[in-house]
């Protein structure tokens, strides 16, 4: 049966083949699994039906635990039942997993696997998670790219049915869920076919209903507990041959090779590779390399996990291997050695004829490139091979990171594409756009990855794209593009931007620049990249053009358009049709005025780029790079500053040594830390004219930011104020008259919302948005006065809107959204009682803007006071505060 083929993510891909065998979906959403239960919530809203004829029954609850406890009760209840989780909501459901594979009931979990908060909260990928379940009782079925979620996932619900055990089908978060690829779709009738109705029979017949009741999970004494226990071990024996022979049927479906484990690589392979995951289509490419200079190596692939089958693990593994590593991608600190290396170890314990290894690599994402892979072979090419290692860090504190050779490649033959976006300007949906058009209207494979930032709107979004006629295995980030767009004029003077460009691709810089004031924003190291790599650079004024079209900041639509004329990977009259369909399938339902600015922003974007000739002189170009001011006399701030914050905002946080952290190794951060980070990526920033002011400070209030704030300047503070600086004619207010009013503005921390205009009472508005361009002279007025305005003793009313706003708020420039709703009212709590707060934070959306790493906006005042803030997780911040109030308590008995 033909199959359709479609561009997706694997977090569809699961939803997809999940849907199929379910009948009952308990779900909670978490990052970054939360898609696959939105898609089988809206697809079921829909009228979608599964493989039984009939739409998903959703139960949305409370917490992960408690979609467990669903899950379990609905097994029990003869429905087939699925959930989708991550991360620490996968170990809030541990629990009930013992519970239900103890008790023999069908059931998969979907699992984007996810790092566990540890000294500090990640919400990217790694296996921490899963192998937190390795003694549960549930098999682990492992895939390593979006079609074998797809494939895969099929198994897993296949198999849990027949074998009566279940199934956590896990892959990388972050990695595998959100990369697009084309991707072959199982038909729903196909599926059904393949599915054992016997055992489904069973299954149900199992159900304890009241027509046949017994009772399950009663008390066992020591007599009977042990034997009980050891009873299903026969199911578990079983397993891998039933995984086995539904992998044989997809493969014969397909044309496939799924196996339990799966070996690649040269046949008579001396050296060989163990990993599960993503990171095994990366080495596949170092395999073929290394076997293109005459080496002998090879990979084998891990997809059944659990129950380890040693049986099929010694068969895929060949006769000639010398060597072998094996790659975790978790930590458990103390243990001899992680998890998978330990069950290759005992697999073949006696085997002295074989030396084993093993290391740990991309915690956390971290992203494994080829020379990473190779840095594994070489450490097994040596006499000595490493135990225990670490690749992808500079690990110089317990030295077990391998050296790198950063001149090791692949071959391919891929055009790549690297996008700079800012967070929530439509990059990222633009490049899954692009995508989808790519994938769907040629016949060349497309990949796509999104890589972010943790802080929320106004964050950095780099968008991987690949696309070629062979197949892409590349899982990695690219650095070496064809094509690379930057979309954020502020980022080229921030980040290495051009330096990804191979020689004779091509540049787009989105600015409002002319030719002759480019050269001023380019730094030197940019401008002899691009001239000594006959780089093609072009330009487009997306921003003021997405402005008189109507959309504001959105310049997606605009730089798609861009970089479909440019690039030309489809003939632009395909491009230009697609594009507009992609607007009537995105914007159809918001009314024709969206839709008809979105074809003009097409329009817009296809007439208006600019070719800009690179001066030869740029050869020559010297370097005057700004070292940024750290005006602090605070030691361990001043340090985190320069040695980890500005590196890693500066996208040079991979090349960060173990010894960086060492200060930090508990997770602890300094506060006011975020005062440094000065991102300026707002299009438009307040104008305040003072004429017009009425003093209220409501703009101050409202400000998500605290980019924006009202001070009061005596006479000798005033005198010493830069030029820029704007006072109101006279301060208003009973014993004010001695002062100066004035509203600061910070065009660096600003993210452009317009709130504080909105909300301006003044007849005629003391505040208007005007182009950033025109605002940084405020740069210095603000700064000043932080530095040196004082607080007064003034007449206003400590609980009122003015008395709150002239105090300094311990809260300042959050990665939180611009217009965020939230971060005022936690701005306004740290000017009334911030020098004496305890914050017991829930992981989420304010654990996101309020301790992302390495900026906090948490800060202190001038007695280096200030917030005390901590988090423990998400469903227990009010027990974790509960804990802070009990020991305040018991500390101030002690002194009393």
């Amino acid at each position: 049966m033909a199959r359709k083929v479609k561009t997706m993510d694997g977090n569809t891909a699961a939803a997809h083949v999940a849907y199929a065998f379910t009948e009952v979906a308990a779900i909670f959403p978490i990052t970054p699994s939360s898609v696959m239960a939105e898609l089988v919530d809206d697809w079921s809203a829909n009228g979608r039906e599964n493989i039984f004829g009939q739409k998903v029954s959703v139960l949305e609850m409370q917490s992960e635990g408690g979609a467990a406890g669903a899950v379990h009760g609905s097994i029990v209840t003869g429905a087939l039942t699925s959930t989708f989780t991550a991360s620490q909501g996968l170990l809030l459901m541990i629990p009930n997993m013992y519970k239900i594979a103890g008790e023999l009931l069908p059931n998969v979990i979907h699992v984007s696997a996810r790092t566990l908060a540890t000294h500090a909260l990640s919400i990217f990928g790694d296996h921490s998670d899963v192998m937190s379940c390795r003694g549960t009782g549930y098999a682990l079925l492992c895939a390593n790219n979006p079609q074998e979620v797809m494939d895969l996932g099929a198994v897993a619900h296949l198999a849990t049915v027949k074998g009566s055990v279940p199934f956590l089908h896990f892959f990388d978060g972050f990695r595998t869920s959100h990369e697009m690829q084309k991707v072959s779709m199982w038909d729903y009738e196909e599926l059904a076919e393949m599915l054992d109705k016997d055992a489904l029979a069973e299954f149900r017949a199992r159900a304890n209903m009241p027509s046949h009741p017994v009772l399950r999970g009663s008390a066992q004494n020591p007599d009977i507990f042990f034997q009980n226990r050891e009873a299903l071990n026969s199911s578990y024996d079983k397993l891998p041959a039933i995984v086995e022979g539904y992998m044989n049927e997809v493969n014969k479906r397909l044309g496939t090779d799924y196996k339990p484990f799966n070996y690649y690589g040269d046949a008579d392979a001396e050296y060989v590779i163990v990993a599960m995951g993503s990171v095994c289509n990366t080495a596949e490419e170092v395999v073929d390399e290394l076997n293109s200079q005459g080496k002998k190596t090879g990979l084998i692939k891990v997809h059944l996990y659990r129950p380890w089958s040693i049986e099929h693990f010694v068969a895929a593994l060949p006769s000639t291997v010398r060597k072998l590593a094996v790659l975790d991608r978790a930590k458990e600190p103390g243990a001899q050695g992680e998890p998978l290396y330990l069950d290759v170890i005992s697999t073949l314990m006696g085997s002295n004829a074989m030396s084993i290894v093993g290391g740990r690599y991309g915690l956390g994402s971290k992203d494994t490139q080829p020379e990473h892979i190779a840095a594994v072979f070489e450490t097994m090419f040596s006499d000595t091979p490493k135990k225990g290692f670490t690749v992808g860090i500079n690990d110089d504190v317990t030295h077990l990171s391998l050296p790198i050779n950063p001149n090791f490649q692949v071959k391919s033959t891929a055009f790549a594409c690297k996008f700079w976006g800012i967070g929530s300007d439509g990059t990222v949906g633009a490049t899954k756009n692009s995508i989808k058009i790519i994938g769907d209207h040629t016949d060349l494979n497309a990949q796509a990855y999104f890589q972010y930032d943790s802080k929320k709107s106004g964050g950095v979004t780099i968008s991987h794209l690949r696309f070629g006629k062979d197949a892409i295995k590349s899982s990695y980030y690219v650095t070496k593009a064809n094509f690379v767009a930057c979309h954020a004029p502020t980022y080229i003077e921030t980040y290495d931007i051009v330096q990804d460009i191979i020689p004779g691709g091509t540049f787009l810089l989105n600015c409002p620049w002319e030719d002759d004031e480019i050269a001023e924003h380019i730094p030197a190291a940019a401008k002899r990249y691009l001239v000594n790599n006959n780089i093609k650079f072009y330009t487009v004024d997306a921003i003021h053009l997405a402005r008189d079209i109507g959309l504001g900041g959105r310049t997606n639509t605009i730089l798609q358009a861009a970089f479909f004329k440019i690039s030309g990977i489809l003939p632009i009259e395909v491009a230009d049709e697609a594009m507009r369909k992609a607007i009537i399938d995105s914007y159809g339902t918001k009314g024709d005025k969206i839709v008809n600015m979105n074809m003009a922003a097409v329009d817009a974007g296809l007439a208006n780029i600019k070719e800009f000739k690179i001066p030869d002189d740029w050869k020559n170009a010297e370097s005057g790079e700004r070292k940024a001011e750290i005006n602090t006399d605070r030691k361990a701030l001043a340090d985190y500053v320069e040695n980890i914050m500005i590196p890693a905002n500066a996208m040079r946080g991979d090349s960060l040594p173990v010894s960086a952290f060492t200060d930090t190794k508990d997770g602890a951060i300094p506060q006011g830390t975020a005062a440094f980070e000065r991102r300026g990526v707002a299009v438009s920033v307040p104008s305040w004219k003072p004429e017009n002011c009425i003093q209220c400070a409501q703009c101050s209030l409202v400000c998500p930011h605290a980019a924006i704030r009202p001070f009061v300047y005596d006479a000798e503070e005033a005198k010493n104020a830069p030029a820029s600086t704007k006072f109101a004619a006279k301060m208003t207010g009973k014993g004010c008259e001695d002062y100066k009013w004035s509203i600061g503005v910070t065009p660096a921390d600003c993210l452009g919302c317009n709130s504080c205009a909105n909300v301006c009472p003044a007849k005629n508005k003391a505040l208007v948005m005007e182009p950033i361009e025109t605002q940084l002279n405020q740069q210095a007025a603000f700064d000043y006065a932080v530095k040196n305005v004082s607080e007064k003793e003034l007449p206003f009313a400590a609980n009122s809107i003015k008395g709150t706003q002239v105090k300094t708020p311990l809260f300042e420039f959050s990665g939180a959204c611009a217009g965020c709703g939230e971060t005022p009212y936690a701005k306004l709590i740290t000017q009334m009682f911030g020098d004496r707060m305890h914050i017991a934070n829930a992981t989420g959306c304010s654990s996101i803007w309020g301790g992302s790493a390495p900026s906090t906006p948490y800060t202190v005042n001038k007695a280096g006071h200030g917030p005390a803030w901590s988090n423990s997780l998400f469903e227990d911040n009010a027990e974790f505060g509960l804990g802070m109030l009990y020991a305040s308590k018991q500390r101030r008995a002690k002194l009393v």
